[in-house]
């Protein structure tokens, strides 16, 4: 998938770039790569009032070349998916004033992966997708939370991969509608070498 990287050198360019009318928000991203209608993307954007930078699935509107004469730049109309709405409430929120911004060690890909999971107890797995993925933790959806501060065992086939790798996490927040945030948990010391290759493969797919 291609991603889209826009950098805004102040938080009023970000504000003028975003497009509340689409139904579960979207931006403006200046580019002179050429994209066509419906083509889906990932909008990686920083800004001053950002923390850390922000990945977000979308699909293209609309491109428009630049037009020097009218000083009008180009770049695409992206429309974010239903399941990232939160992040442009988040969007709007920070700039606002309105959040208790942290800085997170690793930046959050979004993602669409299937993946199993069990408790290091239970012997059979639950099917579920993963939404976002880094090298430190995840987000799971699941149809009820996973209890806080529980341990469990994930199962993912990294793009291009036959077996499936398993990976230890510990449930430290909830989301609404069941999704639970993972910390991963390095057992050895190759642990974060294959997390850092299961993100590049699936940030590249």
């Amino acid at each position: 998938m291609q991603i889209i990287k826009v950098r805004f050198r102040t938080n009023a360019e970000l504000e003028s770039s975003l497009e509340d009318s689409l139904p579960y928000g979207g931006m403006f991203c200046p580019t002179t790569s050429q994209l066509e209608a419906e083509q889906p993307v990932i909008v990686e954007l920083s800004a001053p009032v950002l923390p850390n930078k922000v990945l977000i699935r979308g699909r293209v509107k609309s491109w428009r070349p630049a037009l020097p004469r009218l000083r009008v730049r180009a770049g695409a109309t992206v429309a974010f998916e239903e399941e990232e709405a939160e992040k442009m409430d988040f969007l709007v929120d920070t700039l606002a004033g309105k959040r208790d911004i942290r800085r997170r060690r690793h930046t959050r890909l979004p993602v669409a992966v299937p993946v199993r999971y069990r408790s290091p107890e239970a012997a059979d797995f639950a099917e579920s997708e993963l939404t976002e993925i880094s090298v430190g933790g995840a987000m799971l959806s699941t149809p009820e939370p996973i209890p806080l501060d529980s341990e469990i065992i994930l199962e993912i086939t990294p793009p291009g991969a036959v077996r499936p790798i398993s990976i230890s996490g510990r449930a430290t927040y909830h989301r609404p509608g069941g999704a639970t945030g993972l910390r991963f948990i390095y057992r050895d010391s190759g642990g974060s070498r294959r997390l850092r290759e299961l993100v590049r493969r699936l940030k590249e797919t």
